[in-house]
C-alpha cells in the first residue's frame, strides 16, 4: 500500500475551498493533460454524499476508467472518496480542510495499491506513487489558483 500525504495552505474560504475539491468541472480542467472526462455518473458540478463518477484518462500511454463513490462528507471539513471499478487493487482518497485564521488548510491523504503482488509493488515504489503526486499537486494549484484569484488557470 502507498500513501500520499499534502497539505495545501489556501487563502480563502473554507467553504469555497471544499467547494472547489469536489467541483467535476474544475477537476476536469486541472487534469487536461490526460483528458480526463467524467463519462458516467456526476458528470459536472459538485459531487455530493453516495454520488459515484466514473473518469475517463489517458494514462501512462492507455485510455483507462476509473469509478468512484463520495462514501463521507462532512461540510465543509471532509470527504472521502473510494474506487469502485478502475486499475487499482484498492484506492481511497480523503480530503480533509481545516480553517486556519484567513486561510484554509486542505490536506490530501491518498492511499493506493496496485494489483499484480510484488510487481504492483515495486511499479507504486519506483514510479506510481511519483506519479500520482504530482497529478495531485496540479488540480492542487489549481483549487488554489481559483480560491485565492477567482479565476482558472491553463
Amino acid at each position: 500500500m502507498s500513501t500520499i500525504h499534502l497539505t495545501t495552505v489556501i487563502n480563502s474560504e473554507i467553504h469555497k475551498v471544499f467547494d472547489l475539491a469536489r467541483d467535476i468541472d474544475l477537476h476536469q480542467k486541472s487534469t487536461s493533460k490526460t483528458n480526463e472526462k467524467a463519462i458516467a455518473g456526476r458528470t459536472s458540478g459538485m459531487i455530493e454524499l453516495n454520488e459515484t463518477v466514473t473518469w475517463r484518462a489517458k494514462h501512462l500511454g492507455f485510455y483507462q476508467t476509473h469509478q468512484s463513490k463520495i462514501i463521507e462528507m462532512e461540510k465543509p471539513y471532509r470527504f472521502t472518496d473510494v474506487m469502485l471499478k478502475g486499475r487499482f487493487k484498492s484506492f481511497r482518497h480523503q480530503h480533509l480542510f481545516k480553517k486556519e485564521d484567513q486561510n484554509t488548510i486542505m490536506t490530501d491523504i491518498l492511499e493506493f495499491e496496485s494489483p499484480f503482488g510484488i510487481i504492483g509493488q515495486l511499479f507504486n515504489y519506483f514510479f506510481l506513487k511519483n506519479y500520482m503526486k504530482k497529478f495531485l499537486l496540479e488540480r492542487n494549484k489549481m483549487i488554489k489558483n481559483t480560491a485565492e484569484n477567482n479565476r482558472i488557470n491553463s
